[in-house]
């Protein structure tokens, strides 16, 4: 088994189960708990793998409401309100985009008053030029991964 291999291997290893042992992930890929520490140190340290979280289900945490905000940014403007969005504790993700519009951020709301407050928010400031908001009515796949391709 290559190097490349083996780190794809574990890479969908903990991606079925983040919470996996070195023991349990040796015993699966069939090396040893050092190999797999080794490997898994070298994953950490080369930024592929950025840390171990849990996956939280925002909708029965009450967060029902998610909204895509589409903006348009006055160019030079652009790195603050990235750097603002990313600060909004409800923004779970935040893209610089082409196309029609500057920055496409998602986010997580109570409810619709959340929503309209936060995006309020934004439109009060200057530099922020138009804003396209859309609701999402059945979430079909969020925060997924996909796992590597093993030769």
């Amino acid at each position: 088994m290559t190097y490349e291999n083996l780190d794809a291997k574990l890479v969908n290893a903990l991606l079925g189960n983040g919470r996996a042992s070195l023991r349990s992930l040796g015993e699966d890929l069939d090396v040893s708990v050092t190999t797999v520490s080794n490997h898994l140190r070298d994953l950490e340290e080369e930024g592929v793998i950025e840390g171990y979280t849990p996956r939280v289900n925002y909708d029965k945490l009450g967060y029902d409401v998610t909204a895509i905000v589409q903006l348009k940014v006055e160019g030079e403007a652009l790195p603050e309100i990235v750097d603002r969005l990313e600060d909004q504790k409800q923004m779970v993700s935040v893209y610089e985009v082409t196309g029609d519009y500057d920055v496409i951020a998602i986010g997580k709301f109570t409810d619709t008053d959340e929503m309209n407050e936060g995006i309020k928010g934004l439109l009060a400031d200057a530099d922020i030029r138009e804003t396209n908001t859309s609701v999402v009515l059945n979430t079909v796949v969020e925060n997924g991964q996909f796992d590597l391709d093993v030769e």
